[in-house]
């Protein structure tokens, strides 16, 4: 008997502004050996985002979204991008 295919959700995309994110405390992966997030900086600023970070809504205890995002995947794009708002 085959296996039914699972359905997959996807969430749409959306602007978000800048204040609203946060770096997720789970975000693991640091920058890559020999980039630094100047370079990644200039290489956003040069080319443009290629890849916009994933985020997740930040919720309060009782599974309210408090208004921030936080930004699990994506890190050093985050720290990147600091720089150029800055």
């Amino acid at each position: 008997m085959a296996k039914s295919a699972q359905k997959v959700t996807l969430s749409p995309s959306r602007d978000i502004p800048f204040d609203k994110l946060v770096l997720s405390q789970s975000n693991v992966r640091r920058i890559k050996a020999g980039n630094s997030v100047e370079e990644l900086a200039e290489d956003i600023a040069r080319r443009g985002l290629l890849q916009s970070p994933s985020v997740r809504p930040v919720l309060a205890e009782d599974g309210s979204e408090i208004g921030k995002f936080e930004i699990p995947a994506g890190g050093g794009r985050f720290q990147a991008l600091s720089l150029l708002v800055k």
